[in-house]
């Protein structure tokens, strides 16, 4: 499917009676056919939720080393996208997450400080939250930062990130992991972790909010 207004390639899934859905940003140099995003989306699927892959930039776009890397633009791309995808599920309205990695990460977290954002849950993988810049106070979606324990710089980086962050954040280190997660079995304690966080903060929190209007 073709993302308006421009057109952005995207794979939208969704489980029977889907309640949440998990928007992926990609991060540099990747795109909606990420291995390793396919390979977390589908999990994802398994488990209930909604997910969509698609392209933050067009074809044309992508091949400039200067939009790959503007976090801005990603995010307003991100932004795009998530409107999008309320109006088409308007009647279902979903509860939504992000899943961002590496840049997308940061794209992610941007998109998510808007005041009118409709996200609720971000998980970032191997992510550089700290080029979301003075956007990180702003970020009020609870938001779960994986980093492998062998990605030492990342790692820094995000620790230094977290100091800047007002929501609820929690840094889950992955231990034997390098940047990509390619070790045996470390992508899927990535899933593990990502899909509780997006089942408390998406799935449970809904059920508490229809609890308290009874």
């Amino acid at each position: 499917m073709a993302i308006p207004p421009f057109g952005l390639e995207g794979l939208l899934v969704l489980p029977p009676r889907c309640r949440a859905v998990i928007v992926f940003a990609h991060g540099s140099g990747s795109s909606r056919n990420s291995p390793r995003n396919k390979h977390v989306a589908a999990a994802l699927q398994r488990a209930g939720f909604g997910t969509l892959l698609f392209d933050l930039l067009t074809e044309a776009e992508s091949s400039s080393r200067d939009n790959v890397f503007d976090i801005d633009l990603l995010a307003e791309r991100l932004t795009l996208a998530t409107e999008w995808l309320g109006r088409r599920m308007e009647r279902i309205a979903p509860r939504i997450g992000y899943f961002g990695a590496s840049t997308g990460a940061a794209a992610a977290l941007v998109a998510a400080a808007q005041p009118d954002c409709a996200v609720q849950a971000i998980v970032s993988r191997g992510g550089r939250p700290d080029l979301a810049g003075a956007a990180l106070p702003h970020v009020t979606a609870p938001t779960l930062l994986i980093i492998g324990g062998l990605d030492r710089e990342v790692l820094a980086l995000n620790r230094q990130a977290m100091a800047h962050m007002r929501c609820k954040a929690t840094l889950q280190i992955v231990p034997g992991a390098t940047h990509l997660f390619e070790e045996a079995g470390t992508l899927e304690q990535v899933i593990g972790h990502a899909s509780t966080w997006f089942s408390h903060y998406l799935l449970q929190s809904e059920a508490a909010d229809v609890s308290g209007q009874d």
